[in-house]
């Protein structure tokens, strides 16, 4: 029996995988994130048929994406250096913790899984602690860097955004268990929370900054930009979350004027991003003409949206605010189509690489 075109057909497709894995983009784990957050959205929304179906399609995608990650680094360990020292790529290595920690609240909120919970908040403090003094400091200690203009863009937000999925993890995981655990869980998931704004303001600052003061262009605007809200949506979501806590926690209740404060701050602060997001890619693809196509990246547009469905919410639910429950299904289901637009996006790219080399092979 003749097997030589079998086994060269599964080389070649390891070939093609092994090359197509040395650009994966560190933000890929976006993908998780987006889908998890539109599953919560929708489970927080009654929609169960639609939170648990995401939920699984999520599970999956997650497993894909460490698969992908570990062969990379594996097969690309220079690759996986390189992207650790670039100042623009090296933030989307924060993806894994956000996505462990939405995922983990899927596990809790939509499965009702305790422990496949605590051990994806396990894993997103892992990552998260590994992460942050890792790349930060290799960011600093470099003796090479880009100027401001071309060293940062929004994508350094996902610092912020896996703080407080650290942190909105942490305050779910408190209600489940008890004393003195519930209180230290809860001390904890409050100090992430308060380091996540503050890292928001250095961030921010020096972003607002760049937009302002140097040259920008259409390509400038690349999708992570959407975090600058997303980050303000999931530290709503992680304020709104103390605020339910607090009657179990007594150093909550003596600061949930403070905290109300500024949870209020982080839901105005991401509302006022919308508009100014929204006129930034109408003057980008209508005005400036730049084309429209799936770019991985774009999964960093449809979380935000997602998770302002879901802060809103929880805020309204938190501070009783009736006239706040007419946005979360409105933005449920622009993150829907949105999250639908992407996954076709995906579908699409995926197809093209694979007839692309059939194609060169019969010219």
């Amino acid at each position: 029996m003749d097997t030589s075109a079998p086994t060269g057909s599964s080389d070649n497709l390891r070939d093609k995988l092994r090359e197509g894995l040395r650009g994966l983009s560190p933000a890929y784990f976006g993908m998780a994130m987006a889908t998890g957050i539109v599953s919560l959205s929708a489970h927080m929304q009654g929609w169960e048929w639609l939170a648990t179906t995401l939920f699984w399609i999520n599970a999956s995608l997650y497993g894909v994406l460490w698969v992908l990650l570990l062969l990379r680094i594996t097969w690309h360990p220079g690759a996986v250096r390189t992207d650790l020292l670039d100042h623009l790529r090296a933030p989307g290595f924060f993806t894994t913790v956000a996505a462990s920690g939405v995922l983990g609240t899927q596990c809790l909120v939509v499965a009702d899984s305790l422990g496949g919970a605590i051990t994806l908040w396990c894993v997103a403090l892992v990552l998260w602690l590994l992460l942050t003094y890792t790349i930060f400091t290799m960011l600093v200690v470099k003796t090479e860097k880009p100027p401001l203009d071309q060293g940062i863009n929004g994508g350094w937000l996902l610092a912020v955004v896996a703080t407080q999925a650290v942190a909105v993890l942490g305050t779910l995981i408190a209600t489940r268990i008890p004393q003195p655990y519930r209180l230290e869980l809860n001390f904890f998931a409050l100090s992430m929370w308060l380091w996540g704004g503050m890292l928001y303001i250095w961030m921010m600052s020096l972003i607002f900054y760049r937009y302002t003061f140097f040259r920008f262009s259409p390509a400038d605007l690349s999708p992570p930009y959407w975090i600058n809200m997303g980050a303000m949506a999931i530290s709503t979501l992680a304020g709104s979350q103390l605020i339910l806590n607090a009657p179990h926690a007594p150093f909550l209740e003596s600061l949930l004027p403070f905290i109300k404060g500024f949870t209020v701050f982080y839901w105005a602060t991401g509302s006022w991003w919308i508009p100014m997001l929204i006129v930034l890619a109408v003057w980008r693809h209508g005005v400036m003409r730049f084309p429209l196509r799936y770019d991985p990246l774009y999964w960093g547009a449809v979380f935000p949206i997602g998770m302002y469905s879901a802060c809103t919410l929880r805020l309204h639910e938190a501070m009783a605010l009736p006239f706040l429950d007419r946005i979360p299904p409105v933005f449920l289901v622009i993150a829907l189509c949105a999250w639908a637009l992407a996954f076709t996006g995906l579908v699409l790219d995926l197809l093209a690489r694979v007839r692309a080399p059939a194609r060169a092979t019969r010219a």
